[in-house]
């Protein structure tokens, strides 16, 4: 499916949660603490009043109640305001 974002908004692919064990323990997802990190899948044009300085591939910081989760083909992915991304990871 080809989605592409209006405005100032971004879709974003969330970096998945560590799985972390103890003594044996798995932590079933609803316990596992929400990814802040991602991957800009696609992003809008920008509006008259914000230039779009996010495009595909960047690696993201995001607040951990930012934006609404969707789910498309089975993948889940989140979609955003420009804004509401804290940084752009560098590498």
């Amino acid at each position: 499916m080809n989605v592409k974002p209006l405005a100032d908004r971004v879709l974003i692919k969330p970096t998945p949660a560590e799985e972390r064990t103890l003594s044996g323990i798995i932590i079933p997802d609803s316990a596992k603490e929400k990814p802040l990190r991602g991957t800009v899948i696609a992003a809008g044009n920008g509006t008259k009043d914000e230039e779009m300085v996010l495009k595909a591939n960047d690696e993201v910081l995001y607040g951990k109640y930012s934006g609404t989760e969707i789910e498309l083909d089975g993948e889940k992915y989140i979609i955003m305001r420009q804004s509401d991304v804290f940084a752009v990871i560098a590498e």
